[in-house]
């Protein structure tokens, strides 16, 4: 999620536009719009010190040097791990349906599967709030599912890039 991570930079830091367009992988001009509130301005910004990506000294260090470069936060990743069933907690099923409203909104050529493998629901619900049949489509609003704990963002950007590889094969 580059340019939420860019919102919150943005918003929240002493950092060049540069420095910020370097590190999200934007173009520098698509910075500058966020900051002017041109782009973006629907989007909630993302914290990229509590989603382990940087440090406060991190960002303190480039703050200071306009010509550093951040760096990201080492995390060690488990990914020959066996990966088990996904149990989602009771308290967080109800938050299912705004995640799904999210990524159809922010990603709708995603694939069915794809959300189905990353959120752990149904084909059925996905399309209830494509077609917005769904017995509480009215009080649904989008909110990224990182945000609301059903997924983590490496999943998120996982099948992001996924979704991303299968349209430029057609």
């Amino acid at each position: 999620m580059p340019k939420a991570t860019a919102i919150w930079l943005v918003e929240n830091t002493a950092l060049t536009f540069e420095q910020i367009a370097t590190f999200c992988g934007l173009h520098v001009l698509e910075v500058e719009a966020i900051a002017n509130g041109e782009l973006g301005t629907n989007m909630a910004g993302l914290d990229p010190v509590i989603s382990a990506q940087l440090t406060h000294e991190e960002i303190a260090r480039c703050e200071a040097d306009p010509k550093a470069v951040l760096q990201l936060k080492d995390t060690p990743h488990f990914d020959n791990a066996k990966k088990t069933g996904k149990y989602t907690p009771v308290s967080k099923r109800q938050k299912k349906p705004d995640a799904i409203a999210w990524l159809l909104k922010y990603y709708p050529e995603m694939q069915e599967s794809d959300i189905c493998t990353l959120l752990g629901t149904t084909r059925a619900t996905i399309r209830a709030i494509k077609n917005k049949t769904h017995k509480r489509q009215e009080e649904l609003t989008p909110k990224s599912p990182v945000i609301l704990g059903l997924c983590s963002e490496k999943d998120l950007d996982f099948m992001i890039v996924k979704t991303q590889r299968n349209e430029e094969k057609y």
